[in-house]
């Protein structure tokens, strides 16, 4: 073979090397240094087209989430919570904490550390971007009681309709048995999750404050 067909050849492979997918594409020009993930972020939320692909890419990569945390991110075990509509920011940085230790939780830990920085991204834009499904209080009352601490104590820090930011979680629509354990673990310290605030909020609460909180947030759209 000549040089020239050599090198056509060689031309012809590289081509047919590329990946086809968009996603692929967008980010083969990143950085080659470390790049902050959450300017990564920032950078992808300016960027419709990226943003889009970061969203489609995250549909694959949550595929396997599903198992556990359910279709679109809203989990069918009650003590597993939803990640469906999370803020963007706050998912990414649980993922984060997940991955350097910070939470603990074995197999979350290990599944983490398996995503490519990528992959975290993309997973969390997915699942910021579904929706919560609803479930109307099952003890109106109690859900009352809850509303009146809440409008108390919580919304300084999770909005008054528990829709958290960047730095506090969304809590609407979360998964009941899953908020009971988190705010029993807050208040009596039993928990790998250190957050001093919400430990000096969760202190004095009695099970029945935590039982209505939990009806009410439960409940928020």
């Amino acid at each position: 073979m000549s040089i020239r067909s050599r090198s056509r050849l060689l031309a012809l492979l590289a081509c047919l090397l590329v990946p086809a997918a968009a996603f692929a594409q967008a980010t083969a020009s990143r950085p080659s240094a470390p790049q902050d993930l959450g300017q990564r972020l920032k950078d992808i939320e300016r960027d419709p087209k990226l943003l889009d692909q970061y969203y489609r890419n995250g549909r694959k990569v949550a595929a396997f989430c599903a198992n556990c945390h359910g279709e679109g991110g809203n989990s069918l075990k009650p003590d597993i919570p939803n990640l469906a509509g999370q803020n963007t920011a706050y998912l990414l940085d649980q993922v984060r904490q997940f991955g350097d230790g910070r939470r603990r939780n074995e197999f979350m830990e290990g599944l983490i550390k398996a995503m490519s920085a990528d992959e975290k991204l993309a997973v969390a834009v997915y699942y910021a971007g579904q929706e919560v499904d609803h479930k109307p209080a099952a003890n109106i009352r109690l859900a009352m009681q809850g509303k009146t601490y809440y409008d108390k104590i919580c919304f300084r820090c999770h909005g008054e309709q528990g829709r958290g930011s960047e730095r506090y979680a969304r809590v609407a629509g979360q998964q009941a048995d899953y908020l009971s354990r988190t705010l029993k673990r807050y208040r009596d310290g039993s928990g790998g999750r250190i957050d001093p605030l919400m430990a000096a909020n969760t202190r004095t609460m009695k099970d029945e404050d935590i039982a209505a909180v939990v009806a009410y947030i439960a409940s928020m759209k």
